[in-house]
């Protein structure tokens, strides 16, 4: 299974019949793919609709139904559609019961910066910055690194999308808790060695006495 399959698997066991959940753009949106049978969670797209369904087929593929990353989608029966004033009190109202969003940078404090990198074109900050600030639970489902740059660190360098919001972070590597203690590795992929895990991380990880395989 591919890092992206792995990091999705496990970020979809996090949910409850019921929560309100909102998926950044990239790697968030293969999360419907891998909803448990049995649980059913409504999936909100800032850009006015809940009801997110799986990934269409190609023959399912209606491009005036995509998601906020301009992806088509499919959506399941009780799908709701509704503007952006609309989709914003959602997410400013604290109805989110959690938002998973890729990552440029983590740190052990839950400090987010996933929107820019200076001197680089971007399109703007989209909806993440309301996001962090309005759910009440923040995901970040990343791979553990990018083209050998490592990601979770002791402190953000970049421009931060919010400020000590974080709560989990899922990669292909583990999971680990933001704690006031720092990083908790809860979880960890038995195809990595607790060592190995902790070289391409520069945050310093707090193992759990209760840590276990991540499958």
């Amino acid at each position: 299974m591919e890092a992206k399959d792995i990091i999705a698997r496990r970020v979809a066991s996090e949910f409850k019949d019921g929560d309100v959940v909102n998926l950044g753009i990239g790697l968030p949106t293969l999360v419907p793919n891998f909803i448990p049978e049995g649980v059913e969670i409504i999936l909100h797209s800032e850009n006015g609709f809940t009801g997110i369904g799986p990934a269409p087929e190609e023959d399912q593929v209606d491009m005036d139904l995509v998601n906020a990353g301009g992806l088509p989608v499919t959506i399941i029966p009780g799908g709701v559609f509704f503007d952006s004033a609309m989709s914003f009190t959602i997410i400013r109202g604290g109805h989110l019961d959690a938002t998973v969003l890729g990552a440029l940078q983590v740190d052990e404090e839950g400090n987010l910066a996933n929107w820019m990198i200076p001197g680089k074109l971007v399109p703007g900050m989209g909806g993440a910055m309301d996001l962090v600030g309005g759910a009440k639970k923040v995901i970040v489902a990343m791979t553990h690194t990018a083209k050998g740059e490592i990601k979770i660190l002791k402190r953000c360098t970049l421009p931060l999308t919010g400020a000590k919001k974080v709560s989990k972070i899922i990669t292909e590597m583990g999971v680990m808790e933001v704690t006031p203690e720092g990083l908790v590795l809860t979880e960890y992929n038995t195809e990595y060695t607790i060592e190995e895990i902790q070289a391409v991380t520069e945050a310093t990880l707090i193992i759990s006495k209760d840590i276990k395989p991540m499958f």
